[in-house]
């Protein structure tokens, strides 16, 4: 088996959620890696998708921020922000696209943070917000959600709701009018998160190799269910290949 890390491994796995007819709207860092190493492995018709207006980019080179200028390098297209959000929230498109996001804090039902923690009014750290987090998470049709694991960031109660996950309960986001589907999975350097098609709580359904299951739940600061988890496959040589040899040779984000 090749060597690898966590970071490759999460990596991979969210890249293989991509489908070859999906749109991903991302912003950067891992997130923009997975989307273009799923283009480099299985899914070249793929298209990605800049909050800044850039869609279907060569991306030659990992841009560092969604305003560098290289998300922009032979793009088929080019629209405004507006445009972007529009498109985004088209009840006949959104099921097409996929968000990958991150944030501070996470709850059993996908809710994400990214706010602030401690008392809006005077927290005890502030971070940079939603940017257009909020956005994907209500109104594109599948989100992934990068988070590393610690108990700090899997929390039984958020101290601000940045970015709607499943609310409190399976039907909430229908009755709050946002689209029906909402987080798929969340990606952690030591497995993967799915919602119950019921209840929609988080549970564990993979592992990463060499990883125990009950070491996960004692980094979750709540309840979760490991019993239906199995192990992942490592990264094979091919999805390495494309990772390291194509998506990022510069090891901008793999480093």
């Amino acid at each position: 088996m090749m060597e690898y890390t966590p970071r490759e491994m999460m990596v991979v796995a969210a890249a293989r959620k991509i489908k070859n007819d999906d749109i991903v709207f991302c912003g950067t860092g891992i997130s923009i890696l997975a989307a273009v190493a799923a283009k480099h492995m299985h899914a070249p018709e793929s298209i990605i998708f800049f909050e800044t207006g850039a869609v279907d980019s060569e991306l030659e080179e990992l841009p560092l921020a969604v305003s560098d200028p290289r998300v922009m390098h032979n793009a088929s297209g080019y629209c405004t922000l507006a445009d972007t959000f529009g498109f985004m929230q088209n009840r006949n498109t959104g099921k097409n696209i996929i968000g990958i996001i991150g944030a501070a804090q996470i709850d059993k039902y996908g809710n994400l943070n990214s706010t602030c923690t401690g008392d809006h009014k005077r927290p005890d750290v502030r971070f940079p917000g939603s940017g257009g987090a909020c956005d994907v998470a209500s109104f594109v049709g599948r989100t992934i959600i990068f988070m590393k694991l610690e108990k700090r960031k899997f929390v039984e109660k958020l101290d601000y709701i940045t970015s709607p996950g499943w609310l409190s309960c399976a039907d909430g986001r229908r009755k709050t009018g946002l689209m029906a589907d909402g987080p798929s999975c969340v990606v952690t350097d030591k497995g993967i998160m799915g919602f119950d098609d019921i209840s929609k709580k988080i549970y564990l359904t993979y592992f990463y190799p060499g990883i125990d299951p009950e070491d996960i739940k004692k980094n979750v600061g709540f309840d979760i269910d490991v019993s239906r988890a199995d192990e992942i496959n490592p990264p094979s040589k091919a999805e390495l290949d494309a990772l390291r040899k194509k998506s990022d040779p510069e090891r901008l984000i793999l480093k």
